[in-house]
């Protein structure tokens, strides 16, 4: 049905099954495309895409990268990577025959996002870039190197709350048991024993050779360019995108708007009011 999110798998190019969820049909508005952090699933996006079809009938496309969610893991950790999960969302946009989307995405999310405005320009029509640009903090990286691939022992949804409130609640005081709830289910997967991981715990070992004294990549040459209009999230704990960093995305790309998510880190959930009508404000306003 129209009004209900669909999953569908397809294949990359090296014989994994990758797995979308969709709602809504093409029609003439571009689509939504929503690309996930880096041990993310695409059902976190799920009541953004409710939200944006309801507003306006957008066609809505949610993305699991290979290892996570339902897609396949990959037998070879190292295919987890920018250049190779790039090639995967190219892939799925020709299968779906996306010429044009607005792409929102979410850390990790937001640098295929920007590859893809990199590689296929014409096909960019509006960007939402949740808690990530391009001058990345070391330290927010250090604190997701601390807990990638680890999970203690975690059998009832009552304990993955707590679990999640423990490690993440200081920089997300403004999120209910309700949405803890919401953000816990996407990240964990019901066995018979325990709860387990939503993602290939070896996507952990990408992090192995991560350096935080070392220079962060500058990404700004190909922010700059950018030539389609941006929102750029940031959450107001954030320590993966700093203050400065934020303004600076709106003045080195007069196209780019900004708005801080008050008692969030990273990143934002997407999922309270505010935040998700601020996203359709800014998608209306694209109108194409």
């Amino acid at each position: 049905m129209d009004g209900e999110l669909q999953s569908q798998f397809l294949l990359s190019s090296d014989g994994l099954l990758l797995h979308t969820l969709t709602l809504g049909q093409p029609n003439d508005l571009a689509a939504v495309v929503c690309l996930p952090g880096l041990t993310r699933p695409a059902r976190d996006f799920m009541i953004l895409a409710l939200h944006l079809h309801r507003a306006e009938g957008r066609r809505v496309i949610l993305i699991d990268y290979r290892g996570r969610g339902g897609s396949d893991w990959d037998p070879d950790w190292t295919h987890y990577s920018l250049p190779v999960e790039h090639g995967d969302v190219l892939r799925v946009l020709d299968a779906l025959n996306v010429r044009k989307a607005i792409f929102v995405g979410l850390s990790r999310g937001g640098l295929h996002a920007l590859m893809v405005c990199k590689h296929r320009p014409e096909s960019v029509v509006g960007l939402v870039l949740n808690d990530i640009g391009p001058q990345i903090e070391s330290q927010g990286l250090v604190r997701i190197k601390d807990y990638i691939g680890r999970l203690p022992l975690i059998r009832t949804a009552d304990e993955a709350v707590v679990h999640f409130k423990g490690l993440m609640g200081a920089h997300f005081p403004a999120v209910s048991d309700e949405d803890w709830r919401f953000y816990a289910s996407n990240s964990l997967n019901h066995t018979p024993e325990r709860m387990r991981l939503s993602y290939d715990p070896q996507l952990a070992r990408i992090m192995d050779s991560f350096d935080p004294t070392a220079p962060m990549p500058d990404l700004w040459e190909d922010y700059v360019a950018v030539r389609a209009p941006i929102l750029a999230l940031r959450g107001e704990n954030s320590d993966l995108l700093s203050p400065e960093g934020h303004a600076e995305m709106a003045r080195r790309n007069p196209l780019c708007q900004l708005h801080v998510v008050p008692g969030q880190g990273h990143a934002p959930l997407l999922i309270d009011t505010p935040t998700l009508d601020r996203i359709a404000v800014f998608i209306r306003k694209i109108g194409s």
